[in-house]
C-alpha cells in the first residue's frame, strides 16, 4: 500500500479491532511516518549512544497472557497513551502509525525493534482523545512513559568514582 494513502483509523475500536485480528504481531510507532521510517537506508538509532538498531523502535500493542480477559480496549488505550507525549517532544510532525512485522530484538528501552515492516493506518487524533479518556477512566494514578529533557535531577547526586 502507497504510505501516502494509509487510511486514518478515527475510532479506538478500530485499533482494537486491529490488535484482535492481528495478535501480538501488530505495533505502534510514533514519527514522521513510513515514508521516512521505510525510507532506504534509514534506520532507528539509540539517541543516548547514536547506535543504529536492527529495526524499527516500536510499542507492542498485543495484549501478554497475564491480562487475561480484561477489556482489550483498555490495555490498547494504555498502549497509545503510553508514549503520547512524544509529539509535543520530537514536534509536531511526529504522529502515531500502526505496523506489522517481525520482531528483531529489544531495544535500550525494552521496545521490540521491528523489521519486515508492513504500514497498516495512521492513528488519529480521536483515537487518542479516547484513549485519554480510557485512562482517566481508571481508578490508579498514572501517567505516560515521559522523561525529563534534561539529564540530572535536583537532590540527586552522582555516585563517588
Amino acid at each position: 500500500m502507497e504510505h501516502a494513502r494509509l487510511p486514518t483509523y478515527t475510532s479506538l475500536r478500530q485499533l482494537v479491532d486491529l490488535v484482535g485480528a492481528e495478535g501480538g504481531r501488530v505495533f505502534v510507532r510514533w514519527s514522521r511516518g513510513p515514508r521516512y521510517d521505510l525510507a532506504p537506508g534509514q534506520v532507528s538509532t539509540d539517541e543516548l549512544t547514536g547506535v543504529a538498531m536492527p529495526g524499527l523502535s516500536a510499542s507492542p500493542l498485543g495484549v501478554e497472557e497475564w491480562w487475561e480477559d480484561r477489556p482489550l480496549e483498555l490495555w490498547v488505550a494504555r498502549r497509545v497513551y503510553d508514549y503520547s507525549h512524544l509529539r509535543e517532544v520530537k514536534g509536531p510532525d511526529v504522529r502515531p502509525w500502526t505496523l506489522t512485522g517481525r520482531e528483531v530484538g529489544r531495544g535500550p528501552d525494552n521496545e521490540p525493534l521491528v523489521t519486515d515492516a508492513r504500514p497498516v493506518a495512521w492513528v488519529g487524533d480521536r483515537v487518542i482523545a479516547e484513549a485519554v479518556d480510557e485512562v482517566a477512566r481508571q481508578r490508579g494514578a498514572w501517567g505516560p512513559l515521559r522523561r525529563p529533557t534534561h539529564l540530572g535531577h535536583e537532590g540527586w547526586e552522582h555516585p563517588q568514582r
